[in-house]
């Protein structure tokens, strides 16, 4: 009698722990999103605005940590010594798992130091210039800077950076040279671009727009292969006359290695579900952010297949780290 009634008990228990096994994982505190540059930036603004439909989904804040420096270097440094319990996310993008890499020791192994969560979105790169600057498109600007050979400052979001490499390539396929003036983000760069102490900047799409639009500095081109829905009078620069340029930028959402695969795909989820939230994807279009849901391998083998584009270029283009 005792053994029929322990039998039913005996057999529970694989079962049990078979669910606890697959049970889905819940963050037990707030979640941080670290971000290498400061606020006002392109990928300061993307973060901010997945926060929180993705926090709502985890049942958890998110509290976004700006960790600006080094052009996200530092800001993935801190990632990939973090602890691997879900706990700590951070944006990667081109300029970290790409461009940095190619011209400088970076101190964290960017295919090992990492578990992908997912792709948050692609963008375009934007070439604008201050008022005074006496263009009004990219023709009359390269003629400019063929007339004045590096005396013309553009600045950027950092060494590096995907505006850094956009500008290089321009000046790689029209023969221009100008002087490059570095910034710790797009915010500052693009305070001192309104305010006249620089007068170019190639900054990521998203930090440039409101500012056209409003007429604070004139949009000249966009680097990649569409014009921008939020200012479709911009041209691209191959439409602008410089025959097969295209460059692009690309934010994704990383975890520290070891991560477990179950906190992986929580989190992949909830990603994904805030990039296809209608409202969401409205935001990011409106600064001209194409939404990029996908899973955890697709971003992996999307970094490799840009690391193989863009990398022999980099050497090519002799871009060199300042430090």
């Amino acid at each position: 009698m005792l053994s029929v009634r322990i039998l039913p008990l005996l057999l529970a228990v694989p079962l049990a722990a078979a669910a606890a096994q697959h049970a889905e994982w819940s963050p037990g505190k707030p979640v941080r999103m670290i971000v290498g540059f400061p606020p006002g930036g392109a990928t300061d603004l993307v973060a901010r605005i997945i926060q929180p439909k993705m926090g709502a989904g985890l049942g958890q804040q998110i509290v976004v940590d700006n960790r600006p420096g080094a052009n996200g270097v530092i800001s993935n440094e801190l990632l990939a010594r973090a602890e691997p319990d879900g706990l700590t996310t951070g944006f990667t993008h081109i300029g970290t798992m790409v461009i940095s890499p190619a011209i400088q020791k970076v101190p964290y192994d960017r295919f090992n130091d990492f578990a992908s969560i997912g792709q948050v979105v692609s963008l375009q790169n934007l070439i604008v210039t201050h008022p005074t600057l006496p263009v009004k498109n990219l023709k009359e600007l390269i003629a400019l800077a063929k007339a004045r050979p590096g005396e013309l400052n553009y600045a950027t979001s950092g060494i590096g950076s995907p505006g850094h490499l956009a500008t290089g390539l321009l000046e790689s396929m029209t023969g221009i040279r100008m002087s490059h003036v570095p910034y710790k983000g797009g915010g500052p760069a693009m305070i001192d671009t309104i305010a006249g102490h620089v007068t170019i900047f190639t900054a990521v799409i998203s930090t440039g727009v409101p500012f056209v639009q409003s007429g604070k500095v004139r949009g000249i081109a966009v680097t990649g292969d569409k014009r921008a829905e939020a200012i479709p009078n911009v041209p691209t620069v191959a439409e602008a006359g410089v025959k097969g340029f295209s460059a692009t930028n690309w934010y994704g959402l990383m975890a520290p290695a070891k991560t477990p695969k179950p906190v992986i795909d929580r989190l992949n989820r909830e990603l994904n579900a805030a990039l296809r939230a209608p409202e969401i994807v409205q935001q990011l279009k409106d600064r001209g952010i194409d939404a990029t849901p996908g899973t955890p391998e697709d971003y992996t083998n999307f970094i490799r297949a840009e690391d193989k584009k863009w990398t022999p270029l980099i050497k090519k283009l002799d871009i060199k780290d300042a430090s």
